[in-house]
């Protein structure tokens, strides 16, 4: 397995595990089994990766079985989509600092191929994605849907992401969570 920063030739790999696991088309039976929200599309995977150098992936030879997104509230900011999360990192408080634009970034989606859920995977992505965000930002913040039972708990029991409050989305009722940066992720058992 090979976890690494994504670059161009990963981007069709990536679409593919959107599109397999986004909870538009991802049937109601396996949504159980976790699902993505957002939809990355061509272009902004591109940017992500040239501008950002904020997106990693996981690689069983030459297929991506895996990816986690990271950008900073900066990069997101151009997007309205995300202007409800900007506004509410003041009334965020974490490990005793208020959250802005300037201390935070966003992390996810996180993606994993079914066939690959419940192994190091997922802590490995993590691993990855934090040393490349945390010399730029000591606190990550991700928003997981409370329907979404399998990334919550993947991301506060087995990550040990703290969740510091609720965040209600275009209908959608989220778990906000967040992580010191400099802490090394928690060994896969």
């Amino acid at each position: 397995m090979n976890y690494r920063s994504a670059e161009l030739k990963d981007i069709p790999g990536i679409i593919l595990l959107e599109k397999k696991y986004h909870k538009n088309s991802i049937s109601e039976e396996d949504k159980a089994d976790g699902y993505i929200g957002t939809f990355f599309s061509e272009n902004k995977l591109q940017r992500l990766i040239e501008e950002e150098n904020s997106l990693v992936v996981a690689c069983d030879g030459n297929r991506v079985i895996g990816f986690a997104g990271a950008a900073s509230w900066k990069f997101l900011m151009q997007w309205p989509v995300f202007q409800p999360m900007i506004d509410d990192l003041p009334n965020i408080k974490y490990q005793d600092k208020i959250l802005s634009v300037d201390n935070s970034y966003q992390y996810g989606p996180v993606c994993i191929d079914k066939d690959y859920r419940g192994t190091e995977v997922l802590h490995n992505l993590f691993e990855r994605s934090r040393l490349l965000m945390k010399d730029r930002y000591p606190i990550l913040v991700t928003y997981v849907d409370q329907t979404n039972q399998r990334s919550f708990q993947a991301h506060s029991r087995k990550l040990e992401l703290d969740i510091v409050k609720r965040f209600e989305f275009h209908g959608n009722q989220l778990f906000v969570l967040c992580y010191d940066t400099s802490k090394k992720t928690k060994e896969f058992i």
